[in-house]
């Protein structure tokens, strides 16, 4: 990203449809690099630490600038938000074992000691991540251990006291047992549709219907959450003990 070029807006970008409006595209498209989130664009960043912010690794659509963008517009805060691309090692990016509200089945990250991920790292104010704690009901905002989880910046910094949202439901896993990675939107709920009779009566036979039902019926959602713990299609993410939010 260029900063003498203006092509810096969201729209510009393809970053502007946020995965509240477009649920199969959970979790919406990323960045291809370090920004600054400021209102409907994506500025150049003068340095990737920015002591005295929280630092939040984003697995889902927290690193979708879009969804960002929204989930702060509701609460009305408007301050610029630095987003950082690094590598985190120790978690990979599994599935959430709940229904959003919003139409799709959302990510959660797992323990996994052997895989490295490029993800995002958020910077949050005050406002700001009291703000995302309570758009996100069914996640606990915790500590990620060092060194266990190392998360290092783009210029080679690495984190110690990085948080991530742990879905407070657990994950699904792949059918031995262990946590499943999350393949996307769209092949997710046609697999899930796939095994279930169950979910299929409840939510219909392709992942667009899926959407659609979960969208207009918050309690059809809680009513699918439940019916993956009674398939018994959910386990730990291996990160439940760790310490959560202050």
């Amino acid at each position: 990203m260029d900063a003498r070029d203006g092509h810096r807006t969201l729209e510009a970008l393809g970053l502007a449809d946020a995965p509240r409006d477009h649920p199969l595209s959970y979790p919406g498209v990323w960045p291809s690099g370090s920004g600054l989130l400021d209102g409907d664009e994506l500025l150049p960043l003068e340095r990737l630490s920015h002591p005295g912010r929280t630092p939040v690794v984003a697995v889902g659509s927290n690193a979708s600038p879009a969804q960002l963008r929204h989930k702060m517009a509701e609460f009305d805060v408007v301050s610029p938000i630095p987003m950082v691309r690094a590598r985190v090692t120790g978690i990979d990016v599994g599935v959430s074992a709940h229904i959003s509200r919003l139409g799709y089945v959302s990510a959660s990250p797992v323990k996994a000691p052997d895989v490295a991920s490029r993800l995002f790292v958020i910077w949050l104010d005050g406002d700001q991540l009291a703000t995302l704690d309570a758009t996100e009901p069914n996640y606990d905002r915790v500590l990620l251990p060092a060194p266990q989880v190392r998360v290092e910046l783009e210029d080679g910094e690495a984190l110690l006291n990085a948080f991530a949202y742990v879905n407070h439901h657990g994950v699904l896993h792949d059918g031995s047992g262990a946590p499943r990675s999350h393949p996307g939107q769209r092949a997710l709920i046609s697999e899930l549709l796939s095994g279930s009779p169950a979910l299929r009566e409840l939510f219909g036979e392709t992942p667009e219907e899926f959407c659609r039902r979960a969208r207009a019926d918050a309690r059809l959602c809680e009513q699918g959450t439940r019916l993956f713990a009674e398939e018994n299609l959910v386990t730990a993410s291996g990160l439940e003990h760790l310490r959560v939010r202050q």
